[in-house]
């Protein structure tokens, strides 16, 4: 995994955005052909853990603002609290529907459409509940000298993947925004089957 360049200029650049400015990395991924992007704002050598959110790929959340998943909120709000403690990292990986690509991922949706929890409709298509590998964020970390993180995220899953790929994982911050009567469900299924630290209280 490598900063992409071109005529030995780094794809690095500022960005500023509604929330803040930020410096925008890209990485590129040979074995995929993909391009992952790290967000960074302000000092990632401070005494406290870096302030870090993994989010995965979401077109219908992050862009199209569907109310189907907590994607877009869960991000927005990421960005926010970034930008609140004045300093951390949000990498944003092409592993668009939990790793099965846009095209399954609007299958899953047409089952789920007529009655599939979103783990079962996965699996009807032969597919992984969530087929994401979080090696990917560990070596844009180590490249960025980043190790000790407090990692926004109600998924258990996200935090063993790093701590096994080297990533301290020093603190666990809820993420649990954007619910609503459309993607109740779909959280009670994240809480209920796969394990998500999403208390029924919260839906």
């Amino acid at each position: 995994m490598t900063i992409i360049r071109r005529d030995n200029v780094p794809s690095e650049a500022m960005l500023p955005t509604d929330y803040g400015g930020f410096t925008i990395q890209v990485f590129h991924e040979p074995s995929t052909g993909f391009d992952h992007v790290a967000l960074t704002l302000g000092d990632m050598e401070g005494p406290d853990p870096v302030l870090l959110r993994v989010h995965s790929e979401c077109l219908t959340g992050d862009v199209f603002k569907s109310k189907r998943c907590d994607c877009g909120p869960q991000l927005n709000s990421a960005l926010e609290t970034i930008v609140e403690k004045g300093w951390g990292v949000l990498l944003y990986l092409r592993q668009e529907g939990r790793g099965i690509g846009l095209h399954a991922k609007i299958q899953a949706y047409h089952l789920q459409d007529e009655g599939a929890d979103t783990l079962d409709a996965n699996l009807m298509l032969g597919l992984p509940a969530d087929g994401r590998d979080y090696s990917i964020a560990a070596e844009m970390l180590t490249s960025l000298n980043i190790v000790d993180v407090n990692l926004l995220t109600n998924n258990p899953e996200k935090v063993a993947q790093l701590q096994s790929y080297g990533i301290n994982v020093v603190e666990r911050t809820p993420l649990i925004v954007g619910v609503n009567d459309d993607n109740r469900d779909y959280l009670s299924t994240k809480s209920n089957r796969m394990g998500h630290h999403i208390n029924t209280d919260d839906l």
